[in-house]
Order: C-alpha cells, then structure tokens, then sequence
C-alpha cells in the first residue's frame, strides 16, 4: 500500500471514528428487532415501517464498512514535522494556472480528518488535485486533469504541518 492510500488521522479523529463505529455496531441488534417488529404487521408490500427499516439498516451497514475500512487503513498520529513538502496531513496553499491571485489553502487529508471546525477544506491525498501535489516542494508546478478533462497546472506556495 502506497503512502496516498493510506489514510491520516490525528488520535482525536481516529477515536471519534472508532466510537461512531462501535455505536453504529451496537444498535445492531436494535435495527434487527425494529424490523422483526415492522414484519408482524402484516403484508410487506405496504408497510411503509418495515421498509423504512431496512432502509436504515442498508444505511448503517454501509458507514460501518466505510468506517472499518477508513480505521484499517489510517496512520494515527503521524502528522508530518517537514516544512515546504505537500504530504498527507500538510495544510497547503497553491496557485492555479500561473494566476499567483487564484489562491487556495486546503489540508490534504481526508474530509473526515479535516472539516470539523468547517474552517479548512480538504482534499484526499488520493484526489487528483491531491495526488498531483503529494512530495511536490514549495515553488514547483505539477498538472492534474479534471473530471471534464481540462488539464489543470497547480504551483505549491506553502506546505506546514496540520495542527488541530
């Protein structure tokens, strides 16, 4: 597994992570009752309850995959110390296309890591914009191409290590 598939996070975050995963794990049983419960009501067909049940429950089993996969890919802790590199965990500001005044300053880092104060925008190191930029040093021009297809030049200014 390379370094971009790996996800960061601080102690903080993985451990809220790990608690919105052990309830969700919890109110299994839960969901499983209020579905038996909504099946002896009768006809299924048009039973609004037993499907809005099961609904929820497709809900939750798929946070729990998502979030059992986030926690055993992540590195906890490991926040960069390096200065000047764009690296998981890094707060970044870059400039588009040659244009020093279209700047942007984001944490390349997952949106469950970055975006709790909804201060900082984040990108996925696995992103375009974010795997263009990892291991990028201040002053250097890397190209990402975007969903449309558009080639997109981003020039690092900045690279610090993310403090929460």
């Amino acid at each position: 597994m390379t370094d971009t598939q790996v996800t960061w996070l601080t102690q903080e975050s993985h451990d809220r992570l790990k608690t919105e995963l052990d309830s969700l794990i919890a109110n299994r049983p839960v969901i499983a009752a209020e579905i038996n419960e909504r099946r002896e009501e009768g006809d299924l067909k048009e039973n609004g309850g037993y499907h809005a049940a099961r609904e929820e429950q497709g809900q939750q089993e798929a946070r729990i995959r998502q979030l059992q996969e986030l926690l055993n890919n992540a590195k906890v802790g490991e926040a960069p110390t390096q200065s000047g590199v764009a690296l998981p965990g890094s707060v970044v500001t870059v400039y588009y296309d040659d244009d020093e005044k279209d700047t942007e300053t984001f944490l390349i880092a997952t949106r469950e890591e970055g975006g709790q104060d909804g201060k900082l925008e984040s990108y996925s190191p696995s992103s375009p914009l974010g795997s263009a930029l990892i291991d990028a040093k201040v002053g250097e021009t890397h190209e990402y191409t975007v969903p449309s297809g558009a080639v997109i030049k981003v020039t690092l200014v900045s690279a610090e290590p993310y403090h929460s």
